[in-house]
């Protein structure tokens, strides 16, 4: 096991943490919205600032372009497409202008248990943008507009109840979401390799800074290591020795890009012994020291709008996904 992480003190800038926060009179856990809506409602400098929502974004662009950042990739959103950004990861808005469609904001725990793991909401290596056509965008398109017009219904039944309609009607639209081409292709690996990967990939999300080794998750989880390397790379497509490393690198490079944070003080906070050490790692996986990805990723800052630069994607995954 590496070192446990400690707290940092004072007062070194941080990533933006952003919890749920429920409109008055308007049920906990889900807000649906316009982006027109979000448009009035929001500080456009607040949204173009990287910041870390503690639910998820589900947004669907009617018409215009827009581009929204996940972890270092910049994504062109153009009509039909939809975004998927999950609790932890770090994002900013590009300009909203233009951009119409709408917006379905939601804790986890709104949604059962049987839906959350059928969608695989919290898989972080799922892809941030979806590209929904012909019949399975049609569906799309209906379980949003029916979730959105639900949610502005309110009064025309007891609370508990509109509640249980808005849960069911996010359940379709995220199931809907997360198989926007159909069965095939959905990269389970087999119901057994699929459930000891998730089991493997919520430990070392829980965990992934108190220990980078596969021999700590497999003892704790009561498999073989050579049994969760099996299942990583049947569903996620790498090692389990890699799905460790790279969840480690995607910390590093948020902190660095969005905090001021020293080296040292990353370190400390990601587990490791020194800065010697996290230096000697995040170089070995990168190719480049964290001090100077810091400079790059820092470069387009400002003709960015506020945000680190990134590379512009019309598709892809999280970053070290591939």
């Amino acid at each position: 096991m590496v070192k446990k992480r400690q707290k940092g003190e004072g007062s070194t800038p941080e990533i933006r943490e952003v919890p749920f926060s429920a409109p008055a009179g308007r049920p906990a856990g889900v807000e649906v919205m316009t982006l027109a809506e979000l448009r009035e409602r929001a500080d456009a400098c607040r949204l173009s600032t990287p910041h870390r929502p503690g639910f998820h974004h589900l947004l669907a662009l009617d018409s215009g372009r827009l581009v929204h950042c996940v972890d270092f990739h910049e994504h062109l959103l153009q009509p039909g497409d939809l975004l998927w950004s999950r609790p932890g990861q770090v994002q900013h808005f590009g300009d909203l202008t233009g951009a119409e469609g709408r917006l379905v904001l939601f804790e986890s725990g709104f949604l059962d248990a049987s839906t959350a793991a059928a969608a695989r909401i919290e898989d972080w290596y799922g892809p941030p943008v979806r590209h929904p056509e012909g019949r399975a965008a049609r569906q799309v398109d209906q379980a949003m507009r029916q979730l959105h017009q639900e949610f502005g219904a309110l009064g025309g039944l007891p609370l508990e109840v509109h509640l249980e309609v808005l849960r069911h009607l996010l359940a379709v639209l995220v199931l809907r979401a997360a198989y926007p081409a159909g069965p095939a292709g959905d990269g389970t690996g087999g119901c057994e390799a699929g459930e000891t990967y998730l089991r493997f990939r919520d430990a070392v999300e829980r965990d992934f800074t108190r220990s980078r080794r596969v021999a700590d998750y497999a003892r704790a989880l009561g498999y073989a290591p050579r049994t969760l390397s099996r299942a990583t790379e049947a569903t996620a497509g790498i090692g389990a020795k890699e799905f460790i490393d790279r969840r480690v690198v995607l910390e590093a490079k948020r902190l660095l890009a969005h905090c001021d944070l020293s080296a040292a003080r990353i370190a400390d906070r990601l587990g490791f012994d020194d800065a010697t050490n996290f230096s000697k790692f995040f170089q070995r996986q990168t190719g480049s020291a964290p001090i100077a990805f810091r400079t790059a990723v820092r470069g387009g800052a400002q003709r960015a709008g506020g945000g680190p630069a990134a590379p512009r994607l019309r598709d892809g995954g999280p970053v070290g996904a591939r």
